[in-house]
């Protein structure tokens, strides 16, 4: 594997993040509010994907390690308004719980990985939900600042407005998707995937298993931990059913599925997919009403957008068994073996 992406691949990601870099000057502020949202849950899901899609281990702790960086970054905001030391303190705080969670639990895989991180998750929003006078109970860390973004002696740009901020959400997930890109491709993650094909057989070619799943574990919880930190700076507020809730963890699986199991770009499709349907589905209701008003029964369905939701979710699972991008990429590597001359 070259790690290279083609020509056409290339222009396709270079116009996209054009088209994201222009996006403040040509729409309205809800298309930016949804492009932070969904920047934000795609690179989640692109770090838990990591884990799950490419090293087989299945996790439920990440959304502990989001709360973490939420919270550590919430707090340092609170008491020193720096934007780089809030991102990085709750980055600190992440990454020396994902360490410890690590050692503890990588050792045990399949459902026994599966049910400690569940514990750990767990844990952090009993902790979150108990320790008042530090996370606020369930009220929660109110009033945060959206500090600005200062470089000592050359210039202070302010996060205050929306479109400021998109552009630092914009920089840290484009930052983030580059480095999982050349660590999936990188001789690391080809021995990640060998791990979750056959970790036997990798520890018969003499691969240190655990090692490998204990760097891969640790890099995916930063990663989450970096998007905890920016979602506390965008809604500027955090508390545990909007860092811990169990949606948060249902969201990300269902990105991952959507997009595609084990595809680098999976998480992203999944989320502009899933984002996207809870935006303009029930909008649905809105326009059943103007245009079914004279058919009670459509105007009832114009309402069920839940419904449509699901059925939607249904319609990729057995249509694309292996999320949208992996079908796609597997009808692509069909046509390309379908095409090439016999030997």
């Amino acid at each position: 594997m070259t790690g290279r992406l083609s020509p056409r691949a290339t222009i396709l990601v270079a116009l996209l993040v054009l088209a994201l870099f222009l996006l403040p000057w040509v729409a309205g502020k809800y298309p930016v509010y949804l492009a932070i949202q969904i920047l934000i849950l795609a690179v989640f899901s692109i770090g838990f994907n990591l884990l799950f899609g490419y090293t087989g281990l299945l996790s439920f702790g990440q959304a502990g390690f989001f709360a973490v960086g939420a919270y550590g970054c919430a707090k340092i905001l609170l008491a020193v308004p720096n934007l780089f030391l809030g991102i990085a303190g709750g980055v600190a705080a992440a990454g020396v719980a994902a360490f410890i969670l690590g050692i503890l639990s990588v050792r045990h895989t399949r459902i026994y990985f599966s049910m400690l991180t569940l514990a750990f998750g767990m844990m952090i929003y009993s902790i979150a939900w108990k320790w008042r006078d530090y996370t606020g109970g369930d009220d929660g860390l109110v009033g945060i600042p959206r500090a600005p973004l200062e470089i000592p002696g050359l210039v202070s740009i302010s996060m205050a407005a929306m479109e400021h901020y998109y552009y630092v959400v914009l920089v840290l997930s484009l930052a983030a998707i580059l480095a999982m890109y050349r660590l999936v491709r990188s001789p690391l993650g080809l021995t990640l995937q060998a791990i979750r094909d056959n970790e036997l057989r990798a520890e018969a070619l003499g691969y240190r298993t655990f090692v490998f799943q204990l760097a891969a574990s640790s890099f995916g919880s930063v990663v989450a931990t970096v998007l905890g930190g920016c979602y506390t700076l965008w809604v500027r507020y955090v508390n545990p059913e909007s860092a811990l809730g169990i949606p948060i963890m249902l969201d990300v699986l269902l990105m991952v599925i959507i997009g595609g199991i084990g595809t680098l770009y999976g998480g992203i499709v999944g989320a502009a997919v899933l984002l996207t349907a809870r935006t303009v589905l029930p909008g649905l209701r809105g326009l059943g009403a103007t245009v079914f008003s004279g058919s009670e029964i459509l105007q009832r369905l114009s309402e069920r957008w839940l419904l449509y939701f699901g059925i939607l979710f249904i319609l990729v699972v057995f249509f694309f068994p292996r999320g949208v991008l992996g079908t796609l990429r597997e009808a692509a590597a069909r046509r390309r073996g379908a095409g090439a001359p016999e030997a």
